[in-house]
């Protein structure tokens, strides 16, 4: 796996268990992500993402809210809400990295960690959420 899909797979579970303990499991952080990976760059990136991810967690949960209109967040289930997001995080934050490549790695995650039918979910939240920090941004 690359160094970059596995980060972002550990951003998701750091997400996850923020969403279910709250900020306090930030100090957990560095124990968890070192227990996950022994790739420095693997670490390093996983909380670097999770934490600004989470410091800019209304920004995100707002691009999700207007992409996902019939939704509610807290009606999602915890794994693709946390899919959302490190998407919509790395949307708005990382530049850097292509959107396409966010919403197949965010897919592929889906697969491995959720339901059947979220992969399909989380591809039309993200295109949407894409769609709308390209346009906010052009």
């Amino acid at each position: 796996m690359d160094k970059r899909s596995r980060a972002r797979e550990i951003m998701m579970q750091v997400l996850y268990q923020l969403d279910a303990q709250g900020s306090e499991y930030l100090d957990q952080l560095d124990i968890f992500v070192r227990a996950e990976s022994d790739d420095d760059i693997v670490r390093d990136l996983a909380e670097k993402w999770s934490k600004e991810a989470w410091e800019n967690i209304e920004t995100c949960d707002g691009l999700i809210k207007s992409a996902a209109i019939k939704w509610d967040l807290s009606r999602m289930s915890a794994v693709d809400r946390s899919i959302l997001r490190m998407g919509a995080y790395q949307m708005q934050y990382c530049s850097d990295i292509p959107g396409k490549v966010i919403i197949n790695e965010a897919i592929e995650i889906a697969k491995k960690y959720s339901g059947a039918q979220s992969p399909r979910f989380i591809n039309g939240v993200l295109d949407a959420v894409l769609s709308n920090v390209r346009n906010k941004n052009s």
